[in-house]
């Protein structure tokens, strides 16, 4: 399978090109970066300590995408819906890990997958994804006694808040209790709030260091406590995600799929 990434010379794009070249049956079909990057036309394989691949990263993303029969993308919310439509034009499949998408953006990319496979997911990572299921199923359990706080840290170098995880755990508490999130989520406390509404979705984001990803769901209640944690320690599980995700896209129906789908957790 030939897989493609935009972004390869960043820090996560360098983890994908590693992990394509591991994976059995994969090869690396192309990479680009925008327009005034230092990295265009160099060998990404090289940048990612891989033996040469003979390619050269290109700002001409329809040409990577024509080669391709999957693309991974972990860029910018911009970037991934221009991406989205060409891989419905295209019909190449497209791998999305980017975070911060807009309620319009993300409806631009549910259109996109009308015409093509593509697979979405706030996070890659296998665990994270079965965290997303158990806290379903234990919002589902617990009833409304029991308060849910998300808590989450990432590195200072995020500009997203809560991360995309972090709402992902929040959508998936609200499926199990059968409510929208966005009309129960609190992601702000400052000043004199109040006691605590039933039924409200709380999110608290801390910032700092190298942590590469810690959620917590907490399920508080008068006099006991379920927290269900998940911590990343390398950004290779992303990668490791997201490639398989692109193996799975393989022979898949045209629509709109999630890391759920691809682990058999729906």
């Amino acid at each position: 399978m030939k897989i493609a990434v935009m972004g390869c010379a960043g820090r996560m794009g360098r983890m994908l090109v590693q992990e394509i070249h591991a994976a059995d049956g994969c090869t690396l079909a192309g990479g680009t970066e925008p327009a005034g990057s230092p990295f265009l036309g160099s060998d990404p394989a090289l940048l990612a300590g891989l033996p040469a691949s003979g390619l050269s990263i290109t700002e001409d993303v329809a040409a990577v995408f024509a080669a391709a029969d999957a693309v991974i993308d972990f860029t910018s919310p911009a970037a991934t819906v221009a991406h989205a439509r060409l891989a419905a034009e295209t019909g190449t499949a497209l791998v999305v890990g980017t975070t911060g998408l807009s309620a319009d953006q993300t409806a631009a990319i549910t259109a996109a997958a009308a015409s093509t496979v593509i697979m979405m997911a706030p996070n890659m990572s296998v665990g994270v994804n079965l965290l997303f299921a158990l806290t379903q199923q234990v919002a589902a359990t617990l009833g409304i006694d029991y308060d849910i706080e998300i808590v989450e840290m990432h590195h200072r170098h995020k500009v997203d808040a809560p991360s995309g995880t972090a709402l992902g755990l929040g959508r998936a508490a609200a499926r199990g209790r059968g409510v929208d999130l966005d009309a129960v989520k609190e992601t702000v406390r400052d000043g004199v709030t109040g006691p605590r509404e039933a039924g409200k979705i709380g999110f608290a984001t801390l910032r700092g260091g190298d942590v590469v990803g810690d959620h917590t769901v907490i399920f508080a209640a008068d006099g006991e406590r379920v927290e269900l944690t998940h911590k990343a320690s390398n950004r290779g599980v992303f990668a490791k995600g997201a490639v398989r995700a692109a193996r799975w896209t393989d022979g898949r129906s045209p629509g709109l799929y999630s890391m759920m789908d691809v682990l058999g957790l729906n």
